[in-house]
Order: C-alpha cells, then structure tokens, then sequence
C-alpha cells in the first residue's frame, strides 16, 4: 500500500520518535492496517511502535477503544469525533506517547452526499493534537494509500 515518498516518510517518522524516545500506536478503519504497515516496513520500527488495532467494524471501536456507541450514531463512525476517538483509545490502550486514528468512506460504495467516498478523518492524539480532513475522487486504494501518507504527514509536523 506504500509508494516510495510513503516509504521515506515512514522512516523518517520512525528516526524522528527514535531520537525523541517517543512511541507510537495506530487505530485503522479504513486502512485496513496499512499504516500500520508502512511504520513495520522500516527497521528498527521495534523501538517506537508498539501496536495497532483494526477497528474496522462499530463495535470494535466503542467496546476496544471506547468510543461511545451513542457518539458513532449521533455523528457517524467517518467524523473527527470517532477519528479523535480512535487516536486517544489506542494511544491509551497501548501506552504510547502518540496514537493515530483514521476513519473513512474508501468505496467504491458506501458514501452519502454528506460523506462521499474519499472523506476520511485522521487524528492524532498525543503532545500535540491534530486533526485533519481529506476528500476527493479516487479509486479504493488510492484513498487508502493518500490515507496512509495524510497520517504520517500528520505525525511528522507535530514532531
């Protein structure tokens, strides 16, 4: 799921949390564990993260990762809220310095006008909280590869 600028940035990321002895943990819906992926891909990745979880379905994310199942049906499970919620639960639940959630409609169906496939929420819980909103035409994996990348983006400009 990684490209090469993915790639780098993964390493990158991973010097970066080495030399500031910091750890990281991932909440993935829509990525399906893609981030999770790209951060194993570099060596030495051992040494600041510690785990991720696929919380691809409701009730994984409310009875894992705590996000109230009233939140998931006030605002729905792709929104900055269950984003949020991801980042802070598996941040949390793994005890790490960072937790990075993403959530989002990867398609080809699924969408509504309110949240057309390519929505997807990230949020990174952490020292330096952040959110971020992606949109956009594309194909599954195209969503899912910008996804990936969005999030390491998110991490590397809070570290």
């Amino acid at each position: 799921m990684a490209t090469s600028s993915t790639d780098a940035l993964a390493a990158h990321v991973v010097g970066r949390l080495a030399q500031l002895g910091e750890t990281i943990s991932v909440a993935e819906s829509c990525t399906g564990g893609g981030l999770g992926a790209a951060i194993t891909e570099v060596p030495g990745a051992s040494a600041v993260f510690w785990g991720g979880v696929i919380a691809y379905a409701d009730p994984v994310k409310s009875g894992l990762l705590e996000i109230p199942p009233a939140l998931i049906a006030e605002v729905g499970a792709v929104s900055e809220e269950v984003a949020e919620g991801l980042a802070r639960g598996v941040s949390q639940l793994l005890g790490t310095t960072w937790g990075l959630g993403v959530t989002g409609v990867a398609g080809p169906g699924g969408g509504s006008p309110a949240k057309p496939v390519g929505t997807v929420w990230l949020a990174l819980a952490g020292p330096r909280p952040a959110t971020r909103q992606l949109s956009g035409t594309a194909t599954r994996s195209e969503v899912r590869r910008r996804a990936v990348h969005a999030a390491l983006v998110l991490l590397e400009s809070a570290l």
